[in-house]
């Protein structure tokens, strides 16, 4: 049902649907209908649910909106898939894509934004437009570089697509690896072996990993040598063959360390480097590695190149908050800078 205002144009629009089975609709709706809620705040229309029926109302435009983010979390949940907060974000995301690409009348809830799959995660979506560019990135090209705040899923994606690669025998092994910046000189003064030195450092790279993998899995792994975790001093004067390479932390390599790194490619590798060129921890004047070889290699055949910004953060809604107020003041410091 639409509604006209005075001039005969199109004011708002009531959409009703119905899903086949309470159980799934009343997941898509969320806890105390909290993915409702999130809809309508996004999308700035009211979402009624009563049963397997929800009622939207709203703008012609968001109304149509939300009826293909809510089709889409259907067909999610109808293949197994659970949903959090994060994938309401990312179905509104996407949701806007199909409305841009006139898609209406293809398969609801088959969406547009590329995915991968491990065996223990199952199938992951691309959450945002630039989440989509990268997995469609590291399908299509030997070396991809990533860049963009934290939150956006960088690494986590590299991780799970490195899995991936694993499982399905494209790759014999993974190599993950970090610049131990902090640490410096000082690995020799901390206690334990060389892996209690830099578990530390290679925490994050970690939990992913376990997120894509079952940890008697990762274990047995890291014991074959099938998966490696290693500080970036470990990488020189080796040539990584048939293996899927992660460099994450990548502003925090000096130029010859990217050049190192990048050069132990070997046949049939991939290589992946992330990192956020604002967040260096490097000594003042010496220019990151990643923020050269992007602008050495970028236009490079084979290599793929993704920005993210603060619109892709998918973690708490204050992170995306949080990194918005901070690209913004450094915004305003760049243009009050004198003009040489």
């Amino acid at each position: 049902m639409t509604t006209l205002n005075r001039s005969g144009l199109l004011e708002s629009a009531e959409i009703t649907l119905a899903f086949d089975d309470n159980r799934l609709a009343s997941m898509v709706f969320g806890e105390y209908d909290q993915n409702l809620a999130k809809i309508e705040r996004r999308l700035r229309v009211v979402a009624n649910a009563n049963g397997n029926h929800v009622t939207i109302k709203g703008p012609p435009e968001a109304a149509e909106h939300a009826r293909r983010v809510l089709e889409n979390l259907y067909a999610r949940v109808r293949q197994g898939q659970g949903l959090s907060l994060g994938d309401v974000d990312g179905a509104i995301q996407e949701g806007a894509v199909q409305g841009n690409l006139f898609v209406r009348d293809e398969e609801p809830g088959r969406g547009v934004f590329e995915q991968l799959g491990t065996r223990k995660r199952g199938a992951v979506r691309a959450r945002t437009i630039n989440q989509d560019l990268y997995l469609r990135a590291l399908k299509r090209h030997e070396l991809v570089f990533a860049e963009g705040p934290a939150g956006t899923g960088k690494t986590w994606l590299a991780v799970g697509h490195a899995v991936s690669l694993l499982e399905q025998g494209v790759v014999e092994r993974l190599i993950l690896s970090r610049p131990a910046v902090e640490a410096g000189e000082r690995l020799g003064f901390l206690p334990g072996d060389m892996r209690d030195k830099v578990d530390p450092y290679l925490r994050p790279i970690y939990d992913a990993l376990h997120d894509f993998m079952e940890g008697r899995i990762v274990e047995r792994g890291m014991q074959t040598g099938m998966i490696e975790v290693a500080p970036l001093a470990f990488m020189r004067g080796r040539t990584l063959a048939n293996a899927c390479i992660l460099l994450d932390e990548a502003q925090n390599a000096t130029s010859m360390q990217m050049k190192m790194f990048l050069t132990r490619l070997g046949e049939g590798s991939r290589m992946i480097v992330t990192g956020d060129p604002s967040q260096t921890d490097l000594p003042a004047g010496q220019i990151s590695g990643l923020s050269e070889a992007v602008r050495l290699l970028g236009a490079l055949e084979g290599v793929g190149h993704v920005v993210f910004r603060e619109a892709d953060v998918v973690r708490h809604d204050l992170v995306r908050r949080i990194v918005g107020a901070y690209e913004a003041a450094a915004a305003r410091r760049l243009e009050a800078r004198p003009k040489s």
